[in-house]
């Protein structure tokens, strides 16, 4: 959601033009802050800015992005096994460019069927790997016995090369011949697909082949209601977060129609979160749509996510909880920037809005990255500002 300024909208940021009342409501009624949810050293994924938010200092319990998504899908990692992120991609100029790192948001149903051809072509009991199907361009590789076969490997994420010559990007390190040589072979399968074949006739990018990164083995990560003494809910329409989930013992709450990208059913998301706060001490919603924007590209796209998940999300349950007459809190941020600029993401602080019982109002009006500067509270690093949310009084 957050981002730098842009010449397009006379130096502003999609957060300073997106019609935000709620989140502006938030502010100004409450406080806004910055927090910084990146550990030094570490990559601002989603993987480890969520695990920030959620209060868990990455750098001590993070082993990689896949294998939380792994638990997501229900799989189990051996102690010695590595999962990693499988993404169904579209490769151009023979093989040579990252058209597409999710294959123009390939279905389920279709990427189901091209992971299948997969683990038919590439995979028997010779074989130490196995591919899962997961949601849409994003699936699952898992090396049995990995862990020793690798050593100082690098992958870059597809969402950071778009439109980019892949040949300096290939893996690197011990283990990744092989890694590699599972791309490369992918190539040969996918390219004449019945569902490839069927995708050009429609006018849509091939997913030609697939790109593995995001690396690691089984993490070990303290329950959240061991932690902080509050039982909790996750709802997103991605594996990465239900995996987070999983590991910290939070019920992963399914939405029908929820996509991760501006299709996503916001209105389910809404009510499934009031509906889980009748189970639950917290419920985490995340919006995945803003982040695909940026990685897109695509300025419209981002504004409007931005303005629907105010206008269907934070609006809706505010306007619920509002009406119980029951006190509560909540927080809207986003987990780090992703920049139209350079479609990826980027370390640095995010600005955050803070709402509710206990929260007495500082002079900030709007929800946008004036927040940085003018913010009255700060956390850095983010993972202070759980504790913060859950436990301090003003």
């Amino acid at each position: 959601m957050s981002d730098h300024p842009i010449a397009e909208l006379d130096g502003k940021t999609p957060l300073m033009v997106a019609h935000t009342p709620n989140m502006d409501r938030m502010v100004r009624e409450g406080v806004g802050g910055w927090s910084r949810n990146t550990p030094a050293g570490l990559y601002p994924g989603s993987d480890v800015t969520n695990l920030a938010i959620l209060g868990y200092e990455a750098a001590r319990s993070y082993t990689g992005r896949s294998p939380l998504e792994a638990a997501a899908m229900g799989i189990e990692l051996g102690s010695n096994d590595m999962a990693f992120r499988c993404n169904l991609v579209t490769l151009g100029n023979e093989h040579q460019v990252m058209d597409s790192f999710n294959a123009d948001h390939i279905s389920s149903e279709e990427a189901a069927l091209l992971i299948d051809s997969l683990n038919q072509h590439l995979v028997d009991h010779q074989t130490p790997f196995r591919f899962f199907a997961g949601v849409g361009y994003r699936h699952i590789l898992i090396w049995n016995d990995g862990a020793s076969s690798v050593d100082h490997l690098s992958c870059t994420p597809p969402h950071d090369i778009s439109g980019q010559s892949i040949g300096p990007y290939w893996p690197v390190g011990t283990g990744s011949d092989r890694i590699t040589q599972l791309m490369r072979d992918s190539w040969s399968i996918l390219a004449d697909h019945p569902v490839n074949q069927q995708r050009r006739q429609q006018g849509l990018a091939p997913a030609n082949s697939i790109w593995l990164w995001g690396h690691g083995g089984k993490p070990q990560l303290q329950p959240f209601h061991e932690r902080y003494g509050k039982s909790g809910g996750m709802i997103s329409a991605v594996d990465l977060l239900r995996g987070i989930a999983a590991h910290i013992g939070f019920e992963s709450i399914r939405v029908p129609g929820a996509t991760g990208w501006i299709d996503t059913n916001y209105a389910g998301k809404a009510s499934a979160c009031l509906d889980g706060l009748q189970r639950h001490d917290l419920i985490f919603v995340h919006v995945e749509a803003p982040d695909e924007a940026g990685h897109a590209g695509r300025l419209d796209y981002k504004i409007q996510a931005i303005a629907d998940l105010d206008r269907h999300i934070v609006g809706p349950v505010l306007s619920a909880l509002d009406h119980t007459g029951q006190p509560f809190r909540a927080l809207a941020l986003p987990d780090h920037i992703t920049l139209l600029r350079t479609k990826t993401h980027e370390s640095g602080p995010v600005p955050f809005a803070l709402y509710g019982a206990g929260i007495l109002p500082d002079a900030n009006q709007c929800y946008d990255e004036r927040l940085l500067t003018t913010g009255s509270l700060s956390f850095d690093p983010g993972h202070k500002l759980m504790s913060w949310f859950l436990n301090s009084r003003q």
